[in-house]
């Protein structure tokens, strides 16, 4: 996407890495900081990535280059170990959203204003990072979805993760989903049960790059 915000026009106190050339210095200090696509290490990934429809609760298309899914490389690590253990029980990821620009976070607040549900852009999101990861389960042997306790971006509280559930078929698949990604360093969101954000997610800086800046300036990164 092109960022919804300009950098000059940033007015939330948060002023995020937004020059490519800024996100390759950063690689080049700490390796972790590279921005992994998912496409590119999980080989059964399904990229159900909303912002770049109009299906998603602004009605609108956020992500208007075209659809990606970033994640920091120790979280692409991880997310390997995760599809490898569930690809063992017939099962494989969907994702919805991974790294957001720091623009599309501004819009999302601009748009509904609850922090509960959308981040503040005072204090940016997890997603910023490159490391939060929205997600679901599917099934390998025909590709349908696992059912869960409610869509995608379900802004009540049917969507909370500690919510009982009278159907036990969508409990087991809300509580599999959480107990795998919490294994291996993740938490869910106390009011989404498809976010998950990754042990420390605190040390990573905010960005702003849109995706195809990101796959422009990847390959230029030293091996």
């Amino acid at each position: 996407m092109g960022s919804c915000t300009n950098h000059h026009e940033y007015k939330y106190g948060i002023t995020p890495i937004y020059e490519p050339s800024s996100y390759i210095e950063s690689v080049e200090e700490n390796r972790d900081n590279q921005l992994v696509e998912l496409d590119s290490i999980l080989s059964n990934v399904v990229l159900d990535i909303r912002y770049a429809t109009a299906n998603n609760f602004t009605e609108s298309i956020i992500y208007t280059e075209g659809p990606g899914a970033f994640v920091r490389l120790p979280v692409a690590h991880q997310l390997v170990e995760i599809e490898d253990s569930l690809e063992k029980h017939g099962l494989g990821i969907v994702v919805f959203d991974a790294y957001r620009p720091y623009s599309a976070t501004v819009k999302f607040y601009e748009v509904y204003g609850d922090t509960n549900y959308v981040a503040s852009p005072y204090s940016g999101s997890r997603h910023n990072r490159g490391c939060a990861v929205d997600l679901s389960l599917y099934k390998l042997a025909d590709g349908r979805y696992l059912n869960m306790p409610t869509d995608y971006d379900d802004f009540s509280i049917a969507a909370h993760p500690s919510t009982p559930l009278e159907d036990s078929l969508v409990s087991a698949n809300r509580d599999l989903l959480i107990q795998v990604m919490e294994h291996y360093g993740f938490t869910v969101y106390p009011s989404e049960w498809w976010h998950f954000d990754y042990t420390g997610w605190e040390e990573y800086k905010i960005m702003d790059l849109s995706f195809p800046s990101i796959r422009e300036q990847n390959p230029k990164l030293k091996s």
